[in-house]
């Protein structure tokens, strides 16, 4: 068998929020409604629906793992250059986004940083 494809879907507490988040970044809205909002990421237009924390818990069937207190899963985003990493860098600085760590070398040829989203979701911003 071969999915048509993939998507994520994450919880949240609060869709304004999110939903300002992500697009103050610059990423495309593409979709919303009253249990989620969604965006698109990269080139390829990688979905990721966030769902209010009671919604996805019903529909997991099981717990939700707390963001703030352990890792479920980081996602990553390419940059084309160690400046644009920087550039990420100030604009999740200015939002309500909390860097876990600065933009930095980390092995030959690759450099970048790790964030969280206002929900605590990890991401990592890099170029290589």
């Amino acid at each position: 068998m071969k999915p048509k494809q993939i998507w994520a879907n994450l919880a949240v507490s609060d869709l304004r929020r999110t939903t300002q988040f992500y697009t103050d970044l610059g990423f495309i809205l593409n979709g919303q409604s009253e249990k989620l909002t969604s965006f698109l990421f990269g080139e390829h237009n990688f979905v990721i629906h966030f769902f209010i924390k009671s919604e996805l818990a019903s529909s997991m069937k099981g717990a939700l793992t707390d963001s703030e207190l352990g890792n479920e899963i980081m996602f990553t985003l390419s940059a084309d250059s160690k400046e644009e990493v920087d550039q990420w860098a100030q604009k999740i600085e200015r939002s309500e986004g909390k860097l876990v760590s600065q933009p930095e070398e980390f092995g030959e040829g690759y450099y970048g940083f790790v964030f969280t989203d206002p929900d605590g979701h990890k991401f990592n911003i890099f170029f290589m």
